[in-house]
């Protein structure tokens, strides 16, 4: 059970300060505490389909609650959400995995790959090119539609360099994010429910399966003919 973490964000959102929140650092540790237990039984439940995260600890995976204020215009000090990131290497991955998102009126757990490089990009849009035809089937399944809706992510208005406008599939390649998002109700923290989350996750893997099959793709030396 967790039913302190969502009081407690909803406090913090209203009280974003550093007083404040020195005075109640052993609620936001206890409510850390909560999160990080949840997250083990996260990984633990992803294990089971996904070797990638076998071993992942939650201290690997949690984000900081502390907000980086230095070039930001925003300067509240802390974030008013606990997150958390699954995949190999934890929250430091560059691959696809599982992101959960705890804010009062706004949980939600996705997943993909959210921002990639531009070499990560070449390499997606080089599957894409190749084999557009199994990340349509994955995102059209029953149960994938049922959970996540559609692909989501920023696009480009235009065509990726190299790609024309009429490309059959330039539809998914101007796409700069690959992402699945599934928003839930608060009470699945407040009573725990790990099994509701894992499930979710599950129908997310052959996303993520593509994607990171994607970024495996190494460019070939050019043959020299003598």
């Amino acid at each position: 059970m967790m039913e302190s973490i969502i009081p407690f964000l909803k406090e913090l959102q209203q009280n974003n300060n550093r007083e404040w929140f020195k005075s109640h650092k052993t609620k936001y540790e206890q409510t850390r505490k909560e999160f990080e237990a949840f997250i083990e039984k996260v990984i633990a439940g992803i294990g089971t389909f996904d070797t990638q995260v076998v071993g992942l600890t939650s201290k690997a995976s949690v984000f900081r609650i502390y907000r980086d204020v230095r070039f930001s215009k925003d300067k509240r000090p802390y974030k008013t959400h606990y997150g958390a990131f699954m995949a190999e290497n934890g929250r430091k991955s560059s691959k696809a995995g599982y992101y959960l998102h705890i804010e009062p009126g706004n949980c939600f757990l996705g997943g993909g790959l959210y921002h990639p490089d531009s070499e990560q990009l070449k390499k997606v849009r080089q599957q894409l090119d190749y084999d557009a035809a199994r990340l349509r089937e994955i995102v059209s399944e029953r149960q994938f539609k049922k959970t996540f809706g559609r692909l989501t992510g920023s696009q480009l208005k235009t065509a990726p360099r190299d790609y024309s406008m009429d490309h059959p599939d330039i539809d998914l390649l101007r796409f700069k994010d690959f992402l699945a998002t599934h928003f839930f109700d608060d009470k699945i923290i407040n009573i725990g429910d790990a099994e509701y989350v894992v499930n979710r996750f599950k129908v997310m893997k052959p996303l993520n399966d593509y994607l990171n099959d994607a970024l495996l793709f190494e460019d070939e030396e050019p043959q020299v003919n003598f």
